[in-house]
């Protein structure tokens, strides 16, 4: 008589025979003990997320490059004419021109000027007296007697050029105070620059194992970001954390902030570093509630980049949203409008371009590369914000920029985005990985477990700031 199996009791079989007192019983309640001897695992791992990694934004728009200091430093030239915004009008040919720390008159006598204001009034004169310490001017305008027709207040002024009378002779002003009231008696403008920096910060992370899990595996068959794929054990996990690290390392130059005064991490002893989005927000361009899908909106934007260094070719780095905007708005011009397509920057080839994930397209004079940013898509980054005000993309310059470089002494290119990591010759680190504690081939200390341990130091230089542009939600 066959005896039924009762928990914790199956009677093996001398032969492989299916006996109803050999085999294990699942749909049974009273069976649970049972079903962790012969569970049904699968190995491969699911890639429900698909590529998790967000890197890969600064390797395609810059580049790398070692630095020995604690501050990197670089200048960027000023505009090359001379114009003044906010000045004020007497009405009796006497102009003003605001006059602060780090503002200096240099319009000289026998110069030729253009005065704009808001309500579209336009006048163009000589000036006759210049008061370099203060900033006042006496003009005469060449289609009216006097200067009543303009506003008092918000003029715009440019120098254009010079007319001189017939045997003046040109002289340098040595300084003093008073009006300059001879023609020819010039107010030497001395080239000036501006000069930016930013300070590298410490980047860490680890991932630690003891000793004694260690010594259990578990294999799991993983495909993992960096391309690799096969069996992992333990070190699963440590592929993760540096996956996790490397994603950090753009992530902490994007997102960094400087800690202003009075602030909590400054009183913590820490200093920040000016990330992407900060130095476009304090040197560059902002639009708030852009839209993709209104050609008025881009237009502007075009009109902005002509007052800023007009670089031919962009790219625009976007979330989903802002891309299908731009997408649509692009397929209801025909091509002729839209004014083409564009691949540029990638030789003219559209296969090139698409294969980095680009797509082209010329308005107006500007070339310009769009591709989803997935950094802003990801729903554990900045995607998924519905009803929250945040960055809908960034349009970057492509091409390089020429600085002078305060270590080298010389001016030099560089791309307009690129990141400096301490290194010397004997310590690079620029992404530094090491083993510590007395498990898995370390042996450094008496600690049962083997700790790995990541560092790097680095910051992010935004070059010629001005040409850049971060779209903002409304």
């Amino acid at each position: 008589m066959a005896i039924a199996p009762n928990f914790g009791s199956i009677v093996p079989s001398q032969s492989q025979q299916l006996l109803q007192s050999n085999y294990l019983q699942f749909n049974n309640s009273t069976s649970d003990f049972a079903q962790q001897y012969l569970p049904e695992i699968y190995e491969q791992e699911v890639e429900r997320y698909g590529n998790r990694t967000l890197s890969g934004f600064l390797r395609m728009v810059g580049a790398e490059m070692p630095m020995t200091s604690d501050q990197v430093i670089w200048s960027e030239q000023n505009r090359l004419h001379v114009a003044y915004d906010g000045c004020t009008n007497d009405g009796a040919n006497g102009i003003g021109i605001p006059v602060a720390a780090g503002i200096v008159n240099v319009i000289s006598p026998g110069q030729t000027i253009v005065l704009m204001d808001a309500a579209g009034v336009e006048l163009k004169a000589v000036v006759t007296e210049s008061n370099p310490t203060t900033g006042a001017l006496i003009v005469a305008p060449y289609t009216a007697a006097t200067t009543a027709a303009l506003a008092s207040t918000g003029i715009k002024i440019f120098v254009y050029g010079s007319e001189f009378n017939k045997g003046s002779q040109t002289s340098n002003w040595a300084g003093g105070a008073g009006n300059i009231t001879t023609q020819g008696e010039n107010i030497s403008i001395d080239p000036t620059f501006t000069q930016f920096s930013n300070s590298p910060i410490i980047i860490r992370s680890n991932y630690t194992i003891n000793g004694s899990d260690m010594a259990q595996i578990g294999w799991v068959e993983v495909a993992t970001e960096d391309g690799t794929s096969g069996y992992l054990w333990y070190l699963k996990a440590e592929s993760e954390t540096r996956l996790r690290f490397e994603d950090y390392l753009e992530m902490s130059v994007v997102e960094g902030e400087l800690a202003a005064a009075g602030s909590g991490a400054l009183a913590g002893g820490f200093k920040g570093t000016q990330g992407l989005f900060a130095a476009i927000e304090a040197r560059g361009n902002v639009e708030t509630a852009f839209s993709g899908a209104n050609l008025t909106d881009f237009d502007n934007i075009l009109k902005n980049l002509d007052t800023q260094g007009a670089i031919e070719e962009n790219m625009l780095f976007l979330d989903r949203t802002t891309s299908l905007e731009i997408d649509d708005m692009l397929a209801g011009l025909s091509a002729g409008s839209a004014g083409g397509t564009a691949y540029g920057l990638f030789e003219n080839s559209e296969e090139m371009a698409l294969n980095l994930g680009f797509s082209g397209f010329r308005r107006g004079s500007y070339d310009f590369y769009k591709t989803d940013w997935k950094y802003l898509n990801d729903a554990s980054t900045r995607g998924a914000t519905t009803g929250i005000s945040s960055i809908e993309g960034v349009l970057v310059p492509a091409g390089t920029s020429t600085v002078y470089d305060q270590i080298l002494g010389t001016n030099i290119r560089r791309p307009f985005l690129h990141v400096r990591y301490r290194a010397s010759q004997t310590e690079d680190r620029r992404m530094k990985s090491w083993l510590t504690g007395s498990a898995g081939g370390a042996f450094t200390s008496s600690l049962d477990a083997m700790d790995v341990n990541f560092l790097s130091e680095r910051c992010l230089v935004v070059q010629a700031a001005n040409n850049f542009v971060l779209f903002k939600g409304a």
